[in-house]
């Protein structure tokens, strides 16, 4: 069953408060991945998976931090790190996912900060 809006606004003030101070992507990413899509009632098994691993440009490998196939790439860096270049780093993903794959959407955070980008024009 759904959840109400009622019920998605206190799972996110619950989330917000347990995450305003975190800042270490290598410690806590993979947990803060999980409570968000918790606030909506969805498990993150169902949809994303964590470090997916992709072939870029330089046939060398890189692991997309969060990848939901078809909707959405996550490039999470800690606090304060540069979200230009987390966007750069999930654009360089793009050649090594599958056409049918490709997400419409890049979203880079570092807890704090959140930029989402629309790229349907990129696929």
């Amino acid at each position: 069953m759904p959840l109400s809006w009622n019920e998605i606004k206190t799972r996110a003030h619950t989330f917000s408060r347990e995450w305003q101070e975190e800042c270490s992507e290598d410690a806590e990413v993979k947990s803060f991945w999980d409570g968000f899509f918790n606030v909506f009632g969805i498990s993150r098994k169902r949809v994303a998976s964590f470090e997916e691993p992709v072939k870029k440009l330089d046939e060398k490998y890189g692991y997309i931090d969060l990848f939901w196939k078809g909707v959405l790439v996550v490039e999470h860096k800690s606090r304060g790190k540069s979200l230009d270049k987390a966007y750069t780093q999930a654009l360089d993903y793009f050649p090594g996912i599958k056409e049918r794959d490709l997400p419409k959407y890049v979203l880079v955070s570092d807890f704090t900060i959140w930029r989402k980008t629309d790229n349907t024009s990129l696929n």
